[in-house]
């Protein structure tokens, strides 16, 4: 917890925060935030990030549980391996006798 005159960025967890608008969609990031806890990160998200009522559910995740990937490996991560392009939908053709497809 923050002593007093410290900066509460310093001390307390970064916290990166969710939230779902309406059911049937999915969580949008709506941004980050520092909180002690938990409890606080989602009472604080409540408070900066559905001040309107549009929310219907939030998650907070600490971002030091996040892994990425990396954007400059974009090609190399997620290119199909060479001779696997069955993979991808792509790859297959649509019979002719299926409809809707």
């Amino acid at each position: 917890m923050a002593t007093p005159g410290s900066d509460a960025r310093e001390t307390w967890p970064l916290w990166e925060v969710f939230v779902r608008a309406n059911r049937g969609l999915s969580h949008v990031h709506a941004g980050s935030l520092h909180a002690p806890d938990a409890e606080m990160a989602l009472r604080n998200a409540r408070d900066l990030y559905t001040r309107r009522g549009e929310g219907t559910s939030i998650w907070v995740v600490p971002a030091d549980a996040i892994t990425t990937s990396d954007p400059d490996a974009k090609g190399a991560f997620f290119e199909s391996p060479a001779g696997k392009n069955y993979r991808h939908a792509v790859y297959y053709t649509a019979s002719e006798g299926v409809p809707h497809l």
